[in-house]
């Protein structure tokens, strides 16, 4: 949560809301934003904190575990449409990769402005190689690109 906080201007940027979303009542939040997370980012949390006290969002999304009465962390990258694009639920104790959340928002908008007529290979970075699909691209991936180009 920190680490979104602390980059949420980067996201702007990029045109991206950031919305949290956890079964804690927004009592909860308020303190733990005012007396904690205020300490590791200037201002605290600059985006929105939903509770989901019943669970309903995290149903819907796949992340609640009826066992514990608890959502499991997920990150969730959906598209202007509302369509999710990406999604990642990692287990408390590991935490998330920001810079990853950036590259991927932005290999998202990449091909979406292209409309579909470019893709990103593994390891894409802006400015970096981008590959054209179509039927002359079947079966020659491998001329353009190879592992380790990234």
């Amino acid at each position: 949560m920190s680490a979104v906080a602390d980059k949420y201007a980067q996201l702007q940027e990029l045109g991206v809301e950031v919305i949290s979303v956890s079964v804690d009542s927004h009592f909860v939040h308020k303190m733990w934003n005012d007396h904690e997370l205020v300490k590791m980012v200037d201002g605290g949390v600059p985006f929105h904190m939903a509770s989901d006290q019943a669970g309903n969002v995290g149903r819907a999304y796949g992340v609640w575990d009826e066992n514990q009465g608890i959502e499991l962390r997920g990150r969730f990258i959906i598209d202007p449409d509302g369509i999710i694009q990406a999604m990642e639920v990692l287990t408390p104790p590991v935490g998330r990769r920001f810079a990853e959340s950036i590259r991927q928002i932005q290999a998202f908008q990449l091909v979406r402005a292209s409309g579909g007529k470019e893709a990103t290979p593994a390891g894409w970075e802006p400015g970096k190689l981008t590959l054209k699909p179509g039927p002359d691209l079947v079966g020659n991936v491998w001329k353009v690109w190879k592992p380790g180009m990234e």
